[in-house]
């Protein structure tokens, strides 16, 4: 009861700071020029941006296989991909304390994966994407530094920047540290988890697939929303589209809020309102790209009514069981019961 009492206070938390943020943006918009833009996108170039996204979860998908396969786990391309889009359903979609992770770790093991690699797969997808993403500022920042006159924006941005690296480099060397300190119950999770990620990204066979599949995922983010942003008539550049979504992207992974919403409208109209475009067209361009992330989670949900597994899933034995999943090492041997 208590763990339902916390579960449903931190989603309230989270729908009213969406709501705020997006209030907030509101108050100072032409609220009639923000309805033109939406009902006047060009549909040929919204349903390109939402064809863009849709092949993303393909590429989603791939990386996630490879990682998989790096654990020795065989995951069938087409199983995988239905997980994903199930997986972004409850992501997306669903007000449910239970996330698409949750979901996809207890999904691999209704189909006979073992706890270690669920728990693994799941969590290097999503770090590996962290670093790709990363990868991505800190190649645009020359083009930035360059192209944005806004000395506060650049240090936001490169500060921002400089934090994902050292955040990385430190995760992704923890074990490099004394023993008396990596031993610690607090850290000892971190420093097995960092040297699986930096197995998969400097060991593995397919390690430049990986990565490469990594920076691919976020410029696919990049186009779609350079193609939204055309079809509601603003002058976005595609350098100034590859610089400035990535921090845009990197805010709105940051779960302070409902499937990002609020976050990333806020970083969309302070980030591209760098490159000139007007507060009310880069609002739109973020509305349309959370309108399309819903229609693929809606079709991920169609998926998940169709699922076999549907009918055993239970929302509170998925989070207990993430929750309860054990922490294993490197090499795959458990270590504790909780991470």
């Amino acid at each position: 009861m208590q763990s339902r009492f916390k579960q449903a206070a931190l989603f309230s938390v989270k729908l009213l700071l969406s709501i705020a943020v997006l209030v907030y943006i509101a108050r100072g918009l032409d609220l009639q020029r923000l309805r033109s833009h939406l009902v006047s996108v060009d549909p040929v170039l919204f349903v390109l941006a939402l064809a863009l996204i849709f092949f993303q979860t393909f590429v989603l998908n791939g990386r996630w296989e490879l990682i998989m396969r790096a654990l020795g786990v065989s995951l069938d391309w087409l199983a995988g991909w239905r997980i994903l889009m199930i997986s972004l359903w409850f992501n997306q979609v669903l007000p449910s304390s239970v996330g698409g992770d949750a979901v996809r770790m207890w999904l691999l093991r209704q189909r006979g994966v073992q706890w270690p690699e669920a728990v693994k797969g799941v969590a290097a997808d999503r770090f590996t994407a962290l670093i790709g993403l990363i990868a991505l500022m800190v190649a645009g920042l020359p083009f930035l530094i360059s192209r944005v006159f806004d000395q506060a924006a650049i240090l936001a941005i490169g500060g921002l920047t400089l934090a994902g690296v050292a955040g990385t480099a430190v995760l992704l060397t923890l074990d490099r540290l004394p023993k008396r300190l990596t031993a610690h119950p607090a850290i000892a999770s971190f420093v097995r988890f960092g040297a699986l990620v930096r197995f998969l990204l400097l060991q593995s066979e397919r390690r430049a697939l990986l990565f490469g599949s990594a920076l691919l995922i976020h410029l696919v983010t990049a186009a779609a929303c350079f193609v939204l942003a055309r079809g509601v008539g603003a002058q976005l550049s595609v350098t100034d589209a590859g610089i400035l979504i990535p921090p845009v992207v990197l805010l709105t992974a940051v779960p302070i809020s409902i499937s990002g919403w609020g976050v990333r409208e806020g970083a969309m109209v302070a980030c591209l309102g760098l490159a000139g475009v007007p507060s009310e067209q880069a609002l739109s361009v973020s509305l349309l790209l959370g309108a399309i992330s819903v229609i693929i989670g809606l079709l991920g949900g169609a998926i998940w009514l169709a699922s076999p597994e549907r009918g055993s899933y239970s929302a509170d034995k998925a989070a207990k069981a993430a929750e309860e999943a054990p922490s294993y090492d490197g090499l795959g041997k458990e270590v504790s019961s909780h991470p």
